[in-house]
């Protein structure tokens, strides 16, 4: 009788630790984190096919830290804010910069990176950013960036003389620098520094656009993601983590 008592508690015992573990599994959130494929150094695509990069591993950080899952989701950057207002994805963490336009379609957490524009040349160029801008010069940028928009606006309408040439991302506009078809790229001062670690060009400086801030977006209406997000930023800019992810990314 008493080995009869023992199995059917042990048995009991198995049931409630299995329905438990059930349980906590059905509760566990996963969050789709949508990026750029080729934004590197905050998001990108390795030789493997794997995500990488600063924001990638910032928030698989703050994943663990606030108790949920992500996958990161390449995609175009042009239907990256479609996508999550469609609940495709769930969150934008990839480099995105904060604009009046884009706070009208999404909610962004604190700012966690400040960004410059630069345009980015040759290694062997001698020409100055206002001999760049104008004659008809070729001028790349990623399309759908505010460095795009801000161009359109504020140089070309009024009035200065130069073509921009749009490309799907930063790396692509740097290819053509290299080969010579255009004479120079705008975009981030950071993807502009990690291309300078790769190919022969440099960043002549500068052609009058603010600085802008860098920050995750989120859905309107997603308090309680937001709030996570948030509290996870704050948690890894003070941490050791976060100067690692500085060391080895050099955003």
């Amino acid at each position: 009788m008493g080995k009869k008592i023992l199995w059917c508690l042990a048995l009991l015992l198995t049931i409630f630790f299995l329905t438990n573990v059930t349980d906590t599994l059905a509760k566990e959130k996963v969050y789709i984190n949508g990026i750029d494929a080729n934004f590197p150094p905050f998001a990108y695509v390795d030789k493997n096919g794997v995500p990488d990069g600063f924001d990638v591993k910032s928030v698989d950080w703050i994943a663990k830290q606030m108790g949920f899952k992500v996958t990161h989701k390449p995609m175009d950057w042009d239907a990256i804010i479609p996508s999550l207002k469609a609940k495709k994805i769930d969150m934008i963490a990839s480099g995105m910069s904060v604009t009046e336009k884009r706070e009208k379609q999404v909610n962004f957490t604190i700012p966690y990176w400040v960004i410059a524009q630069v345009l980015v040349t040759p290694k062997d160029c001698n020409k100055s950013v206002d001999e760049l801008l104008t004659n008809g010069n070729k001028i790349g940028v990623q399309r759908g960036t505010t460095e795009a928009k801000w161009m359109k606006e504020n140089l070309i309408k009024k009035g200065k003389n130069f073509k921009l040439v749009e490309y799907d991302s930063a790396p692509l506009a740097i290819e053509d620098v290299v080969n010579g078809r255009i004479v120079a790229a705008a975009m981030d001062d950071a993807p502009a520094k990690d291309a300078m670690r790769k190919k022969p060009v440099k960043i002549v400086g500068t052609f009058g656009m603010p600085n802008e801030d860098f920050a995750y977006a989120v859905r309107k209406g997603d308090k309680e993601l937001l709030e996570t997000m948030n509290e996870g930023l704050h948690r890894l800019m003070a941490s050791p983590y976060w100067d690692e992810l500085i060391k080895k990314y050099k955003p």
